[in-house]
């Protein structure tokens, strides 16, 4: 701050970081009757944008500005209800403004709880306790495996250090989560555990609150409440909570102390953001715990390729150390059997093989429960006319709509259009229209037929839309109140159901030759997931893959639990084709009402004049996007690639700001999107 000759200081020039799409920061004066100071950097402003108020980041003082200060508008309020944001954290989003190429205020206020963001907020309710007291859970034993990587991160003594501990299904990495966070908040340190979804929080919650009842245990994911979630992540922020437990936006929260991040399940794709700013929490994470010289374990009995490269790569050099849990932590335990069933030679049953449907019974008589898993909600993925040709397509995309029979409706599940079931062809007026292929709802049905006495339960996105459905389902399962569980994904990674022996597969074959390059890494990360269900505790677990590609190396491997081989072959293939790990890629997108639009904006971002000057980079042709057309906007994307991460990078820096002179149809919108998943 300046002085004037008669020793008072110049009010000094505020700059403020806003929510908006311009990669500037906004000049204000200070406001009437207020000072301030350095330490006030970090601090929430209500200031005047246009003709409305906003919430900004105060991010530096100044005392010129490029505007006569008599032009500037003053800064309605400084909001000092909570202490100022720490400088890591603007290391952190000043990195993912950069690295992501989105504005910087759009990163600082897109971290922050919404009710942080308000104009105006809720009034304040004075927090609860964040725990009961009670005695902690006391820590189980350990075996060999479990000890010796405990040991080698101990060994590694303080600073920066990153671990992929890769362990099979039921071999304990949660322990060892939970003996890392006992020795940071020993050492006085906080910790950040990361988990993909908010269906793994309840179960993980509440280990960590059993073990750890007086440290302040916090969650942060979008099923809380505004104010509870604004709550917990102050609570986080002034230091009250020492663990806090969350999703990916989590990886921003400002936490004190902060001395251990642990990324649950690292491979899974919940992880990256797929609007506004496409981040990787796995590898925010990662820098986070870089920049602060903490250590960081990365868990998973799947682990992403990108990871395992870092890892086990003998080309290049090390960037994390493996730890590996080959053997499941519950003695007597064992990895389940897992056997192929040729559905070329086998005749289906209303999709079910003989063999499953017998294992299935055999479980009914022994009261063991089993899992059907099939990667499809719904009753059926399209109702269609064998007479006329006409299929329930959505008016929107460039997609059908699902049949969803238990409530009578037709429904679209990438823009959430729906309608009736219809009685007759609307084309034809059929009244024979038949559902074609098969859904979660369907094999609940079929199984219903066939297994009258049977208690079955579907678990997916319809019946457990929120947490608290989910956790009453999951309530019913360790209570031992189904006998058949009917499930996608959600069931697939992070639980613990010691009944469960039977995992039946169905309809896998589906992503063996997807268009998606990564297709085949998910594929065998979602089965070996869900194989992982069976046989976690005493009783020997089966798991029978219907399939009719039996001597397909993925489903070779699986039959060896054998990841290491897999991903090695996987790798191969990618260096070879020139994918990632071994390249780096941006993805250019735009939608418009009409193709031609978004395919024009490609092109005239491709012909930027200065591509010669970067070489090191490959700008592919612009083409439509594999779901073409979505909720009435027709979609297209360029991809922009390079095996230099630092080329690619001076590469976006450069274009994106060209990107924004094109002039393009008012309702085109795009964006760019660093290190995609999606294609």
């Amino acid at each position: 701050m300046s002085v004037a000759n008669n020793n008072v200081p110049i009010t000094p020039i505020v700059r403020v970081a806003l929510a908006v799409p311009l990669c500037r920061l906004f000049d204000y004066r200070t406001p009437p009757e207020d000072t301030l100071t350095p330490e006030d950097i970090g601090r929430r402003v209500r200031v005047g944008f246009g003709k409305r108020s906003c919430i900004g980041v105060i991010v530096a003082l100044a005392d010129t500005s490029e505007l006569p200060v008599e032009q500037l508008k003053p800064i309605e309020a400084v909001l000092r209800d909570t202490p100022a944001l720490p400088a890591d954290w603007f290391r952190l989003t000043e990195f993912c403004a950069s690295y992501y190429q989105v504005p910087l205020g759009e990163v600082m206020l897109s971290t922050l709880p919404a009710g942080l963001r308000r104009v105006d907020p809720p009034k304040a309710r004075v927090a609860r306790r964040l725990s009961k007291p009670r005695v902690a859970q006391e820590a189980p034993e350990l075996n060999d495996e479990q000890r010796q990587a405990l040991e080698i991160i101990a060994a590694a003594g303080p600073g920066f250090h990153a671990y992929l501990l890769h362990g099979v299904t039921g071999s304990g990495k949660t322990e060892i989560y939970l003996r890392l966070i006992e020795r940071a908040l020993a050492a006085g340190h906080s910790a950040l555990l990361l988990v993909p979804e908010i269906n793994l929080t309840p179960q993980l919650e509440a280990r960590v609150t059993a073990r750890f009842p007086e440290a302040g245990l916090v969650g942060l994911h979008s099923e809380l409440a505004e104010a509870a979630r604004t709550r917990n992540w102050k609570a986080a922020h002034e230091g009250r909570a020492r663990i806090v437990l969350g999703t990916r936006l989590a990886v921003f929260t400002p936490m004190p102390e902060l001395g251990l991040i642990v990324v649950d399940e690292e491979h899974d794709a919940s992880f990256k953001q797929q609007d506004g700013m496409r981040y990787s929490a796995r590898d925010v994470a990662v820098f986070r715990a870089h920049q602060q010289g903490i250590p960081i374990v990365l868990g998973s009995a799947t682990p992403s390729l990108e990871s395992w490269a870092n890892a086990c790569d003998s080309s290049t050099p090390a960037r994390y150390s493996l730890l590996s849990l080959t053997e499941r932590a519950v003695i007597g335990a064992r990895m389940p059997a897992v056997q192929r069933i040729d559905t070329r030679s086998e005749k289906l049953q209303d999709g079910f093989s003989g063999v499953l449907l017998r294992a299935i019974a055999g479980r009914l008589e022994r009261g063991e429960q089993s899992l059907i898993f099939l990667n499809r909600r719904g009753y059926a993925p399209v109702l269609a006319c064998a007479q006329c040709g006409w299929v329930s397509r959505c008016q929107r995309c460039a997609a059908n709509l699902v049949l969803h029979l238990a409530d009578g409706r037709l429904r679209c599940h990438h823009c959430g259009f729906e309608s009736r079931v219809p009685r007759l062809c609307p084309t034809c007026g059929n009244q024979d229209i038949q559902p074609f292929g098969r859904g979660t709802q369907r094999l609940e049905a079929v199984l219903a037929e066939r297994f009258p006495r049977a208690r079955i339960l579907r678990v997916d996105r319809d019946s457990a839309r929120s947490r608290k459905q989910w956790e009453a389902l999951l309530e019913r399962i360790h209570a031992g109140e189904a006998d058949i569980l009917v499930g996608t994904q959600m069931l697939a990674k992070g639980h613990d159901f010691p009944r469960l022996t039977l995992v039946g597969v169905l309809g896998a074959d589906a992503a063996l030759f997807a268009a998606d390059w990564r297709a085949p890494e998910r594929l065998f990360a979602q089965l070996m997931q869900v194989a992982g269900r069976a046989g976690r505790a005493d009783l020997p677990g089966e798991v029978l893959i219907q399939t009719q590609f039996p001597e397909h190396p993925l489903y070779a491997a699986l039959v060896r639990h054998d990841y290491p081989a897999f991903a090695a072959a996987l790798l191969e293939e990618r260096r070879q084709a020139g994918f990632p790990p071994y390249a780096y890629q941006a993805m250019l997108r735009a939608e418009a009402p009409q193709m031609a639009d978004a395919i024009a904006f490609l092109a005239t971002a491709r012909a930027w004049p200065r591509v010669a000057e970067h070489a090191d980079v490959m700008l592919y042709d612009p083409v439509p996007m594999r779901l073409a057309r979505r909720a009435n906007l027709e979609r297209a994307q360029l991809l922009a690639e390079s095996l230099s991460r630092r080329a690619l990078q001076a590469f976006l820096s450069e274009w994106n700001g060209a990107l924004e002179s094109i002039k393009a149809p008012s309702k085109l919108r795009w964006h760019l999107e660093v290190d995609p998943l999606e294609f």
